[in-house]
C-alpha cells in the first residue's frame, strides 16, 4: 500500500494577524495556507516566481476552507498538504492547520488550482509536469 506523500510546514502567529477578538483574522489562514502551497513547491523545485517571470500562472480556481478552532498570537502550528492531481490539468491542494503541541485541528481546506500561460488559458507545459510528478501523492500521477 502506498503511503500519502504530506508536506508540512510549521509557523508561529504573528501579533499583527489577530483581530480584535484577539483571533487570527480569518483572511489571514488563507495567507498561511497559501505560503505552505509555495513551500511544498519550492521543496520540490519548483520556484512559484520564476514560474511568474515565464509567464506562466499557478492559478487557484475554487477554496473551500471549513473553521475549527481559532489560533492566537504566539500559538505555533503546522500546515499539512497533500496534492493531487484530479484531471489533466487541474490539481487539488488538501490542506489542514494543526495547533502545537496538542495537535488540535484549527482549520481544514480543499483548494484547486489550474496552471496558465501567458494568455490567460489552462495549460500544463512538459516541464512543470515534469516537475509536479515527483509532488503528487501515490496513484494521483
Amino acid at each position: 500500500m502506498n503511503e500519502l506523500r504530506v508536506f508540512e510546514k510549521e509557523m508561529e502567529v504573528r501579533d499583527h494577524e489577530c483581530d480584535m477578538a484577539d483571533g487570527v483574522n480569518n483572511a489571514v489562514y488563507y495567507n498561511y495556507l497559501e505560503h505552505a502551497r509555495h513551500c511544498l513547491l519550492k521543496d520540490g523545485g519548483i520556484d512559484f516566481a520564476e514560474l511568474a517571470r515565464k509567464k506562466i500562472g499557478l492559478v487557484v480556481g475554487r477554496a473551500e476552507i471549513e473553521f475549527k478552532r481559532s489560533l492566537i498570537s504566539g500559538d505555533r502550528f503546522v500546515v499539512k498538504t497533500i496534492l493531487r492531481r484530479i484531471s489533466r490539468i487541474r490539481f487539488e491542494f488538501q490542506q489542514s492547520i494543526y495547533r502545537l503541541p496538542d495537535n488540535e485541528l484549527i482549520v481544514s481546506a480543499k483548494i484547486l488550482g489550474t496552471p496558465i500561460n501567458a494568455e490567460g488559458k489552462p495549460k500544463l507545459s512538459p516541464d512543470l509536469e515534469e516537475l509536479v510528478l515527483p509532488l503528487l501523492s501515490p496513484n494521483e500521477e
